[in-house]
């Protein structure tokens, strides 16, 4: 569970941000020394090599490897999903994420506040896929989630008005900080204005008024791809039992099959997308859950990497 700050003392700071930011970039800046961090550099110019996020947890897995086991999770806020994982080389995390999982397991859904070191993986095609490895985590109430949606909506609003001002400016250090952009911004900006491009940030905004709809209880949350986001009260409920008549198995797996084909790019689709997909039409998440498994251990669909499924070649 999370410690005492003085854990952190000489490491780096545990950035505020939301899933949409930190799944989108696909910048690295790695050490050039044994103990110089690396970061995850997003398109606002945040530089990440700690995050501190919070949400509901969405989805937990345990996997046996030959030094232990380890242990997969999303945490899902108003933006998207956050992958997390707790390496077997963390031995002193275990129990308390195997508590975690019995509960998620007996139907608990509960919010999770998440302190992880950043990680990505590089495809051979050059893409990239984020994601968190566990330090310290918790379990908070509402009113630790409403304070954390509205610092990480005000920090996100301010890489954006950083990003903002710094168009008007020469692409260097001394011209960004005559222009107003926050020293502590400064380098970041640049290494992701230099990455990037051209970018317009507005679906960040709009994830910072879903971040602050949530934080209020006013959710209105159709933005595609992501589902409705749920209250906070809805947020930290056992899912309700469905009273509708629940499709055939035999239509989610087509279902599974249909959204993997038009969906996929070239890198899968998440899993969250596809339960999404299966619940809109009619069933209960546990169903979709047991289709998606049912799916993968017909030979329907594979699992390429976790969390991200592919249709099996012909």
């Amino acid at each position: 569970m999370i410690q005492e700050s003085a854990r952190r003392i000489s490491r780096q700071s545990a950035i505020r941000l939301f899933a949409q930011e930190y799944k989108e970039a696909s910048l690295t800046e790695e050490g050039s020394g044994e103990y110089d961090p690396s970061f995850v550099i997003t398109k606002i110019g945040a530089k990440i090599n700690r995050a501190l996020v919070c949400g509901v947890i969405d989805r937990m897995e345990r996997r046996e490897g030959d030094s232990g086991p380890n242990y997969t999770g999303y945490i899902r806020d108003p933006t998207g999903s956050h992958l997390f994982n707790v390496a077997s080389f963390q031995p002193e995390l275990h129990p308390d994420f195997e508590e975690l999982m019995a509960r998620f397991e007996n139907g608990d859904r509960f919010l999770l506040a998440l302190v992880g070191k950043a990680r990505w993986f590089e495809t051979e095609d050059g893409g990239m896929f984020t994601s968190l490895r566990a330090e310290e985590f918790t379990e908070i109430d509402r009113e630790c989630y409403t304070n954390w949606l509205v610092e990480t909506a005000e920090a996100t609003l301010r890489r954006i008005d950083a990003h903002s001002t710094s168009l008007e400016a020469d692409l260097n250090p001394a011209a960004l900080e005559a222009a107003g952009v926050p020293h502590d911004l400064v380098e970041g900006i640049v290494l992701a204005r230099g990455h990037y491009g051209d970018f317009d940030p507005e679906g960040y905004r709009v994830g910072i008024l879903q971040a602050l709809s949530m934080a209020t209880g006013r959710t209105s949350l159709d933005e595609p791809p992501q589902p409705a986001a749920p209250t906070l009260d809805e947020a930290t409920q056992p899912e309700a039992a469905d009273d509708q008549p629940t499709p055939e198995p035999g239509d989610a797996i087509d279902m599974i099959i249909e959204t993997v084909r038009s969906r996929d790019a070239g890198e899968g689709v998440e899993y969250n997308d596809l339960v999404t997909a299966l619940v809109h039409a009619g069933h209960s998440r546990e169903s979709a859950e047991d289709a998606i498994d049912q799916a993968r251990d017909q030979g329907e669909v594979m699992e390429p990497r976790f969390g991200f499924f592919q249709l099996v070649p012909e």
